[in-house]
């Protein structure tokens, strides 16, 4: 997930050597980019990790081997629905979140090829999330570097035409990440109907059946809710910064850029609390699954707090790999002290929001999810009423970040996950 993370980065700088329009408009279009990461790798993808490491926990591995196959058809099905959506809806959503002008043409030319390549993305995180499932991290991290070293050098190269090849711009740093995915999901597929992994893709054996599919999406279906949330979140003070002129929604871009960019890192240990409270909870040992959903709560929050007070305290440490405009710097540098300072409790909250996808109990996290978005959108609309100044959106950010950790908390603590076997 680092590389992952790294990998987003690299593509924002080549973003960046565009101008601040090309800024603004990957800052129109992220959060959909994002959406779609969320929703296969965190919602469903918890939602298959969790439906199979609970049949292997309960010692069923032919029901893990069908789960599998039923996972890779929802994907197929899901990355299929977003890609239409998006090549359809796309440049009316973009424009309605106040995009216009420059930004909106470059926010347009990198979604029309990023989402050719949806069905890709969520075919690599659905086999990645069984392959999870079965314990072992060790082939999609794997698998991840390989993919996010290829968007590395793939869209360097189409974009800003490195050698020979011509410059395509926003269109050429998209096309990267769609060929790196591409080539990633052959790869895991072959793993699986391998047989060398503990889970078998066996899709000719194995005839669809409610039962499977339900088991996966009665978890990874109500979780998908959590990923609409936060992009709305995002959207919603994205239209409220728009008001402040390109610059300032550049500015904002860059430090929404790191936001997003946290959650992989959460993920990263989140994700690791899926096998081993799906698999404690199908063998009955609850304790140990609450255990396990603790530790890797406190872990995130370490982690994700630390990197919050770094850049609170040295904000332009990040900005200054995206904008040297100081207007620019300035909107993100007030971005920053407003809302690090609550990255701790954003990554306590998505922590027990994967681990919760483990133990099958996906809808407190959501309303945890909820109660941020209340927050920020009753919030945005009194803002905007009063015309506020741009700090108080960022404060509001903060503020809403806080609510969802501490609401996860108690949410997980005082929600039954079923009786010790």
């Amino acid at each position: 997930m680092l590389a992952t993370a790294l990998a987003a980065i690299a593509e924002t700088s080549y973003v960046g050597s565009f101008g601040s329009p090309a800024l603004a408009g990957m800052a129109l279009v992220f959060p959909f980019v994002m959406l779609q990461m969320m929703l296969s790798a965190g919602a469903m993808g918890g939602g298959v990790s969790s439906a199979v490491s609970r049949a292997l926990g309960a010692g069923d591995a032919a029901r893990a081997n069908a789960l599998a196959v039923h996972a890779l058809w929802i994907g197929i099905a899901a990355g299929t629905v977003y890609m239409m959506l998006m090549l359809a809806l796309g440049p009316l959503m973009l424009s309605g979140l106040g995009g216009k002008g420059e930004a909106l043409s470059q926010a347009e030319a990198y979604s029309e090829v990023a989402f050719l390549g949806s069905v890709f993305v969520w075919i690599v995180n659905t086999l990645a999330s069984v392959i999870r499932g079965s314990g072992n991290m060790k082939v999609p991290s794997a698998t991840l570097f390989a993919v996010a070293l290829a968007q590395v050098v793939l869209g360097g190269a189409l974009g800003l035409g490195w050698g020979p090849l011509p410059q395509l711009g926003m269109r050429g740093v998209a096309a990267g990440g769609v060929l790196a995915y591409g080539a990633g999901a052959l790869f895991l597929w072959f793993h699986l109907v391998s047989g060398r992994a503990k889970v078998t893709l066996n899709i000719r054996r194995t005839p669809i059946q409610l039962k499977q599919l339900n088991d996966i999406l009665r978890v990874g279906a109500v979780a998908c809710i959590s990923p609409f949330q936060s992009v709305l979140t995002i959207l919603v003070l994205t239209r409220l910064v728009a008001g402040f002129g390109t610059n300032a929604l550049a500015g904002y871009g860059i430090g929404t850029r790191l936001e997003f960019l946290l959650v992989p890192i959460a993920f990263a240990v989140g994700v690791a609390s899926v096998p081993l409270v799906g698999m404690a909870m199908g063998a009955g040992k609850i304790a140990r699954a609450r255990r396990a959903a603790w530790t890797a709560a406190a872990v995130a929050t370490v982690i994700l707090g630390v990197l919050g007070m770094v850049v609170t305290l040295a904000p332009d440490l990040w900005t200054q790999l995206y904008s040297r405009d100081e207007s620019v710097m300035q909107s993100a540098r007030s971005y920053f002290l407003w809302a690090g300072p609550c990255y701790g409790l954003f990554g306590l909250g998505l922590s027990l929001y994967f681990s919760s996808l483990g133990a099958g109990k996906a809808i407190g996290p959501v309303l945890a999810g909820t109660l941020r978005l209340l927050i920020v959108a009753a919030g945005g609309v009194l803002l905007a009423y009063w015309n506020a100044p741009a700090w108080m959106i960022f404060a509001l950010v903060g503020a809403g970040m806080a609510a969802y950790g501490l609401s996860s908390v108690l949410i997980v603590k005082y929600t039954p996950w079923g009786d010790e076997r």
